[in-house]
């Protein structure tokens, strides 16, 4: 059983790198096709795939290249709760600081006081610069 995450994933790498789908190093669950005047964008994230693009089409296009080969339903657009997806002029932003206040407000009911971190709030934090880890490694 333990074997089964990692055949599935590479089953749907076959898949996905047959119609020309790439990933990058830093993360091989996050499958990306481009062209002059399209992109998609898969995200796998265990039995559930996030379809991003700019073009009806290729989503349709997706989502039957890859009904042919899987077992799959298709749940229409995305709704998540803790995951917030939002459109800005640079691009796509995943946020879930609205789940983090409403789990902050029923733990603590309103309490609102501060609290000590270990981590240095001066410090900016900056995009990942090192090597990518083989995902596949943790199954």
């Amino acid at each position: 059983m333990k074997q089964t995450p990692k055949q599935w994933h590479e089953k749907f790498d076959k898949v996905m790198f047959s119609s020309k789908y790439k990933t990058k190093k830093i993360n091989k669950c996050i499958y990306m096709k481009n062209t002059d005047k399209f992109y998609v964008i898969a995200c796998l994230y265990l039995d559930d795939i996030l379809i991003l693009d700019n073009n009806d089409h290729m989503i349709k296009s997706i989502k039957k290249m890859l009904t042919n080969k899987f077992d799959m339903k298709d749940l229409g657009i995305v709704d998540v709760t803790r995951i917030q997806i939002s459109k800005t002029y640079k691009g796509l932003v995943l946020s879930q600081s609205h789940y983090v206040e409403k789990i902050h407000e029923k733990r603590f009911k309103g309490d609102n006081s501060f609290v000590k971190t270990l981590i240095d709030i001066s410090i900016h934090m900056s995009n990942n610069r090192g090597n990518g880890i083989n995902q596949l490694g943790y199954y």
